[in-house]
């Protein structure tokens, strides 16, 4: 009887063969690469520009501090502005979000109590404190700003007074969405395009604030027109998904299930947001528009 044969260990042609299909792969890869910084340079420094920003790092963290922010100035607001501001607010958020059913009834549950009861439960410290807390969400927008910019941070003394503005500039701007949606009553036709400029206008102004005036006007314009163009497009999408995903949270898992929808919902606008401010920058240094526009130079590292 003969010996049945272990099978041996590849022989030096099949390694040969592997190790030239790896070496073909690898340089086509290469030539693949190089074929797209030649043709399309603009992709190619915007996703190395995206990896040194740390898009997800930054768009989360932003996420992070605009639900901390919201939720405690929602009941500040609701214990200390006028009912004419509340009701705003609640028109507000219906058309922006289209929320319904059972998130519908808790947020009318929150600003159609009793103002003096919310005043006594939240008192002025809190109140104090609720506004300086806010300011995070400001220093993380400032930051994100920064890092899309390739920018040092600003000094305390010239960025302090930047943070509670900007976050009363968004209160504000979020309680007039009702009405610029509307076009102020005459119709959609009129809201759309208005919304559509105020939005460019705020995001605009957003990143010169928080950058300290560090950056020419012109330069800003590419990231704010994106930005606002990218979060008009997703409220229309936030009225088919938000409402329905909240309800059934809320139906499940009671609070904690919309607190993870609403989390989950801001960390998608906050990354759309960190996108479209880093393709700005990186579209306003193109040479092409940077002569347009005067753009400073982009520094050799990422400071922050």
């Amino acid at each position: 009887m003969r010996a049945s044969r272990e099978p041996g260990p590849p022989t030096d042609g099949v390694r040969s063969r592997w190790r030239r299909r790896v070496a073909g792969l690898r340089a086509g890869l290469l030539r693949l690469r190089g074929t797209a910084e030649e043709r399309f340079p603009v992709i190619t420094r915007l996703t190395s520009h995206l990896i040194a920003v740390n898009l997800l790092d930054s768009a989360t963290r932003l996420a992070a501090q605009a639900f901390l922010t919201a939720v405690p100035l929602l009941f500040l607001v609701a214990a200390f502005a006028p009912q004419g501001v509340r009701n705003q607010i609640v028109t507000s958020v219906h058309d922006v979000l289209g929320i319904s059913g059972a998130a519908d009834q808790q947020l009318k549950q929150v600003y159609q109590a009793d103002p003096a009861t919310l005043q006594q439960s939240t008192g002025v410290v809190s109140a104090l404190m609720v506004l300086l807390s806010a300011t995070a969400c400001s220093r993380a927008m400032q930051r994100l700003c920064q890092r899309a910019w390739l920018m040092p941070s600003a000094g305390a003394r010239v960025a302090a007074w930047r943070w509670p503005v900007w976050i009363a500039v968004w209160m504000a701007v979020i309680a007039l969405q009702g009405p610029l949606r509307d076009g102020f009553g005459v119709g959609t036709w009129l809201g759309l395009p208005l919304l559509l400029a105020v939005e460019v206008g705020v995001w605009w102004w957003t990143q010169h604030l928080l950058l300290a005036a560090r950056v020419p006007w012109l330069p800003l314009l590419p990231g704010a027109v994106l930005t606002a163009v990218a979060l008009t497009a997703l409220t229309v999408i936030a009225k088919l998904y938000v409402p329905t995903a909240l309800n059934r949270s809320l139906d499940r898992y009671g609070s904690l299930g919309a607190v993870f929808t609403v989390l989950s919902w801001l960390i998608a606008l906050c990354v759309v947001v960190a996108l479209c401010i880093t393709a700005g920058a990186v579209i306003a240094r193109e040479p092409a528009v940077s002569r347009r526009l005067g753009s400073p130079d982009q520094p050799n590292s990422l400071e922050t």
